[in-house]
């Protein structure tokens, strides 16, 4: 097995759903570990070290958004999660318990074989880039995490202490989506958590100064209603 060859651990109590999901990622080449429980799917996370998990929320022995919040405890493995719950509220619960995108079944090979994909570069963004590097650009757009300065391409964007707190909340997510109640707790704090229109503000405000249309942005991406992400490598 190549070293370079992704390793998706797959959580999933449904046989059918299992086999249907892992000889899709094995026709890619994937190397695929499976569980068809909770405690079992924790254990092969801890001891298989998989590139990205691939989780059900109906287990047999606990809710998958406990596996989520369990995992994230000492990981912060991509994580996709596919669900019979295609219901906003369900999808929102597991983007804040730590999921980094969801995937409502039925779903076809190539949305998933596409979201894993996305998640796999995201990490490898990260591992290359590396975290601690406090400038970042994406597009004509450069941001120094240290100095607070913003440019795009030659000029100066000049952004308000709390456009700067959203912009700097989207670019440690890393891609993933971030729902309207992690970016109230990050930018404003909690006392704000009924107030989502200040977030719609103030993100209109900052695709005016990021977006060269802030009508048809490329880079602050809304996914709807459920939240906001930063596209970093936008379709050409």
């Amino acid at each position: 097995m190549n070293s370079s060859t992704p390793r998706i651990l797959l959580i999933e109590d449904d046989a059918s759903i299992r086999r249907f999901v892992r000889l899709a990622l094995e026709d890619e080449g994937w190397q695929v570990f499976e569980a068809e429980t909770a405690k079992r799917g924790l254990i092969e996370a801890a001891s298989r070290q998989p590139d990205a998990v691939v989780l059900d929320l109906g287990l047999p022995d606990a809710d998958g958004k406990s596996v989520i919040t369990e995992l994230r405890r000492w990981s912060q493995l991509p994580l996709l999660v596919l669900s019979a719950r295609d219901h906003e509220g369900e999808k929102v619960a597991a983007l804040d318990a730590g999921a980094d995108d969801y995937l409502s079944k039925p779903f076809g090979v190539p949305e998933l074989l596409a979201r894993l994909r996305a998640m796999l570069r995201r990490r490898q963004l990260v591992g290359t880039a590396g975290v601690s590097s406090t400038q970042i650009a994406f597009g004509a757009v450069t941001v120094d995490l240290a100095t607070h300065e913003v440019r795009r391409g030659q000029e100066d964007v000049h952004l308000t202490p709390i456009e700067f707190r959203l912009l700097a909340a989207l670019i440690a997510g890393q891609g993933r989506v971030l729902t309207h109640r992690q970016l109230l707790l990050q930018v404003w704090g909690p006392e704000y958590l009924d107030r989502p229109h200040y977030l719609r503000v103030h993100m209109a405000n900052l695709r005016q100064k990021i977006e060269q249309n802030a009508a048809q942005p490329q880079y602050l991406m809304t996914e709807l209603q459920v939240g906001y992400r930063l596209n970093l490598k936008p379709e050409k």
